[in-house]
């Protein structure tokens, strides 16, 4: 089956999945295009293969580049409401922007109990109206922007992906920095000993030692995991059937409807339960050891 961009189907998913990355190849290494590096360069990915050579440092410029404007955005919206905050009659955007505090807010009340809760509060509302921004990109028709940014580029088989989250190097910084925090508030309540105490000690005791850390350390270890992985594999799995959909000509545009507003559910609820878990993590980081 091809596609009106002249792919096939399998081509015209992958394409979609690939991030546009920057990084560095190595000397005589020999490029898609059949061209051999006479030096080593810094340079786009002209192919997954490249991507996958360029090594760990190589950087998804899409991903880092939405995630960068969207936070931007955050901050803009923010500030400009608190700087503008009327106490008479509020407008329509102090009213959402209000919302949203109250909402996190709340959250952070019902939930932590700790001495934290004016750092735990900003960064659940950051966290979740980030995140949010960050899925919501996935309800932009998938051609949309691609498209565009081949034709501002003269490129047109550049790569292009604009939902962040459905690139595990977002999901994993956001949880693997709730895991930084969760290790900093869990030593700085507890005091290192009593942390340690807690990985050795329970829940059997001084006897089962070698027990005990392989729990406590398998059970430390999944909460950032689980937190990026729960992410990543429900928007990715949402872009994927967004992408599937866009193959089937005509049909597409009442499915792409019916999706979207069954995936709305998804990226309000996926933001929503980073934010809820990292308050809980948090809650029980701040817990005094017994």
């Amino acid at each position: 089956m091809s596609t009106a961009t002249g792919l096939t189907s399998t081509e015209y998913i992958k394409h979609h999945l690939q991030n546009l990355v920057y990084g560095k190849l190595p000397v005589g290494y020999e490029r898609t295009d059949g061209s051999v590096l006479t030096e080593a360069s810094w340079t786009f990915a002209h192919s997954p293969r490249e991507a996958v050579d360029m090594g760990f440092w190589a950087l998804n410029v899409d991903t880092m580049g939405w995630s960068v404007f969207l936070g931007m955005i955050f901050c803009c919206v923010f500030y400009r409401v608190a700087r503008n905050m009327n106490t008479g009659v509020p407008s329509g955007l102090q009213n959402v922007i209000e919302t949203l505090v109250e909402f996190a807010d709340n959250n952070v009340r019902e939930t932590f109990h700790g001495r934290s809760h004016p750092v735990v509060a900003p960064l659940a509302l950051t966290i979740f109206c980030w995140i949010l921004m960050m899925n919501t990109m996935d309800l932009v028709p998938v051609d949309l922007l691609p498209l565009l940014a081949q034709w501002l580029t003269g490129n047109p088989h550049l790569y292009f992906k604009v939902v962040p989250t459905t690139d595990p190097n977002i999901t994993f910084g956001f949880s693997i920095s709730v895991f930084i925090l969760i290790i900093f508030y869990s030593i700085k309540i507890k005091g290192f000993g009593g942390f340690v105490g807690e990985l050795t000690l329970h829940p059997f005791g001084k006897w089962m030692i070698p027990f005990n850390v392989l729990l406590e350390g398998v059970s430390l270890l999944a909460k950032p995991v689980s937190l990026a992985l729960r992410l990543f594999g429900n928007l990715y799995a949402g872009e994927l059937i967004f992408l599937l959909i866009a193959m089937l000509g005509y049909w597409q545009l009442p499915l792409h409807f019916v999706w979207a507003v069954f995936h709305i559910l998804i990226v309000v609820l996926q933001a929503f339960i980073f934010m809820v878990l990292t308050i809980v993590y948090l809650g029980m980081a701040h817990e005094e050891s017994h």
